[in-house]
């Protein structure tokens, strides 16, 4: 039978619900919502979100400034006689700046300013050009005349276009190669490690879970490598990999595992090799922590009633010990996995996603994407798709596994 939540106890439970949707669901919602636009840091036109065209009044002041006093400059070389039609053009620049003056910011603006202003930009751009191209004036070294198009160019990208793009981002991402490629190299590296890490993290567990003389003192050193700061490791590693003087690398090739010592991070397998190799080390006592959680758990008593009936030790592990710490073995595997699917850091730092990309995971590819490139919209769908694999990983765990990690029944 399930009881129903008091006002009281849903109360207790507030700031809980208010952490999960600050730092869990707004992020996700966040990252959505950049991914139906074409948003780029490094493009006033893109920016923003635009759902429709809008009028970047700062820029066309600016721009308006650059042109009058570029054309200041120019007019100087004229014959005082010609200096009308640049002076006249002068003029129609500094009144369309004081009539959209209040304008500070992108905004929309109604359907006959825009016609306006594109008729403006057209025309000033025929105007000036005219001169510039003018036979009349074609013994004239004007100071600006290869400047100016930039200028007017600069003017007409003032209107600002939508950069709303639907789910194009997602089309384009299930048509993207490299992404596939680094769904590919993020399983291989979740799956290998998470396996030989369940494999160690048990066998440590077990050994931390047994009444001997120092298993204190063995415990913490079991511990050690978990303690070290990711950073750190991968650095550690690094030199250990390197291909002049690395000892894992010069080991390695004296038994003959590779060919040269260069291999370990020269090329994309012993680069993928060489990260599950360091993540291993690194998160195998995470994985006995939570393990050695689940042993400490069990009764005793069980042992000593299969050891009556005769059982070994080989039938209490399979018949006893596992069983029991289904639960335990869920949460390590899904926490680990979670967080090896996730991995950023030591990646970074060991192999930079290379060579060639041989060790770009998804993580790693949303960064460039979103902090090299600025491209924060594809990126974004980048971050959506990761979270969907995530979503799938933690389902198929709750399926496969079926164990009842949080009960809501009563006795």
């Amino acid at each position: 039978m399930v009881k129903r939540m008091t006002l009281k106890q849903f109360v207790f439970i507030i700031p809980l619900l208010v952490f999960i949707g600050v730092f869990s669901f707004y992020p996700i919602i966040t990252s959505f919502m950049y991914s139906l636009f074409d948003y780029r840091n490094n493009d006033q036109s893109y920016n923003g979100f635009f759902i429709s065209e809008q009028f970047n009044g700062s820029l066309f002041q600016e721009d308006c400034k650059y042109v009058n006093y570029f054309l200041d400059a120019d007019k100087m070389l004229m014959d005082e006689a010609d200096q009308a039609e640049i002076s006249a053009v002068q003029e129609d620049v500094t009144a369309m700046m004081e009539k959209y003056a209040d304008i500070t910011d992108t905004e929309k603006i109604s359907d006959s300013q825009m016609t306006e202003i594109k008729e403006f930009n057209r025309d000033i751009r025929e105007r000036i050009m005219a001169v510039y191209d003018s036979d009349k004036y074609a013994g004239v070294e004007f100071y600006n005349a290869e400047n100016m198009p930039a200028i007017l160019d600069n003017l007409d990208s003032t209107i600002v276009t939508s950069n709303f793009v639907g789910l194009t981002n997602y089309i384009n991402l299930a048509k993207d190669g490299r992404f596939w490629a680094d769904v590919g190299h993020t399983l291989l590296f979740t799956v290998v490690s998470v396996f030989f890490e369940f494999i160690l993290g048990l066998c440590l567990a077990l050994i931390m879970n047994q009444s001997i003389r120092g298993i204190g003192a063995i415990r913490t050193m079991g511990l050690i490598p978990w303690a070290i700061p990711t950073a750190v490791s991968a650095m550690m590693w690094k030199y250990m990999y390197d291909g002049d003087f690395g000892v894992v690398a010069h080991i390695f090739n004296k038994l003959g595992l590779i060919d040269t010592q260069a291999s370990m991070l020269m090329t994309p397998d012993g680069a993928m090799a060489s990260a599950i190799i360091a993540d291993i080390w690194k998160t195998t006592p995470y994985m006995a922590l939570l393990l050695l959680a689940g042993l400490q758990v069990i009764d005793s008593g069980l042992y000593e009633a299969a050891s009556i009936d005769g059982s070994g030790k080989v039938g209490t592990f399979f018949r006893i010990t596992l069983p029991l710490m289904k639960p335990s073995i869920m949460v390590a595997l899904l926490f680990r996995t979670l967080d090896s699917f996730r991995v950023f850091d030591l990646l970074t730092i060991l192999t930079g996603g290379g060579p060639g990309n041989g060790t770009e995971t998804l993580s790693i590819y949303s960064n460039k994407l979103i902090f090299s490139q600025s491209n924060y919209g594809y990126g974004s769908a980048v971050v959506i798709g990761m979270f969907v694999c995530v979503a799938i990983i933690a389902f198929i765990y709750m399926k496969v596994l079926g164990a009842d990690v949080i009960s809501d029944k009563t006795a």
